[in-house]
């Protein structure tokens, strides 16, 4: 296809690079570290600021995503339609919005919220774009485990936000999307698997099988499970956000011995769209507790 003839970009298709609703679900995480890293209200110049600052990071390291799996993207039925996929955004389109958004947001970190925010944030722009999209995603059955880590960081984001400072329980909420990510992604790759299979990316269904993933998603839900129980033990919270994880956890666990049970063909799927309410509502418990905890103080 000609130049001329190939298909222009729309600035939809700019905002899809970004991964507007993983971005979100990002933001929904670092927005409740920051509540949670202070007794009182944040203001409303430092919410504004680290927010807009991480969504562009992040959405930077996601448009590196697409650029690096372009090849990938359109043989699979899922991503076959990404902008880079299909033509509709050049290469050299994407890598100008990448380094315009990633720079900005790193820049606006750095001088209206802290530096050490702004370089947590690199950090993770290089472990998610660089590390993990180029390199473990396509050399070890546990990219997910591994790569889990540079997207488990938006509520440390937070929280330095308001502190300035690495604190136990900021790496504790990291540590909670941390055990998450492998049951989350594990439950999607059980029904990708022949997808991953044809473009040969290693994930876990694929190198080892299904019975070996599902058995890993149990086993990874259970740490889940033990590790939302910390914040109540470490006397971060209170007890209205240990129920709400404990009710939580059990669904996940439901889940989880469905896909163990393979009686469900629809259970992978389901499997993935519980893991992201779970994560959410978990996140929402947390930001409740710390303010009815607030409330009965004062």
């Amino acid at each position: 296809m000609s130049e001329l003839a190939a298909p222009s970009a729309h600035w939809r298709d700019y905002l899809e690079m970004c991964k507007p609703r993983v971005v979100a679900l990002m933001l929904l995480c670092s927005f409740v570290g920051m509540c949670l890293a202070t007794p009182g209200m944040i203001s409303v110049d430092l919410l504004i600021n680290a927010t807009v600052g991480i969504a562009l990071v992040a959405g930077s390291a996601a448009v590196v995503n697409h650029l690096a799996d372009a090849e990938i993207d359109a043989r699979m039925s899922r991503t076959s339609q990404r902008p880079v996929a299909t033509g509709r955004v050049s290469l050299k389109q994407g890598l100008v919005f990448a380094a315009t958004t990633g720079i900005s947001g790193f820049l606006l970190l750095y001088l209206t919220v802290n530096p050490l925010t702004a370089w947590l944030n690199f950090a993770s722009w290089v472990g998610y774009g660089l590390i993990y999209t180029l390199y473990l995603k396509r050399a070890t059955p546990q990219n997910i485990v591994i790569g889990g880590l540079f997207g488990a960081a938006p509520p440390l984001f937070g929280w330095t936000a308001v502190t300035n400072n690495v604190d136990a329980e900021g790496v504790l909420l990291v540590l909670i999307i941390f055990a998450w990510t492998p049951p989350h992604f594990w439950a999607l790759a059980l029904e990708r698997k022949e997808e991953y299979a044809s473009v040969n990316i290693p994930m876990l269904p694929v190198t080892h099988g299904d019975a070996f993933t599902r058995l890993h998603i149990l086993l990874y839900t259970i740490i889940l499970v033990l590790v939302t129980i910390l914040p109540y033990l470490i006397q971060m919270t209170g007890w209205f956000y240990l129920a709400g994880a404990l009710a939580l956890g059990g669904g996940f666990l439901y889940w989880a011995i469905v896909l163990i049970r393979n009686q469900n063909p629809r259970a992978p799927m389901e499997t993935f769209r519980y893991s992201i309410v779970y994560l959410m509502a978990l996140f929402g418990f947390l930001l409740a507790d710390h303010y009815l905890t607030l409330a009965e103080i004062l």
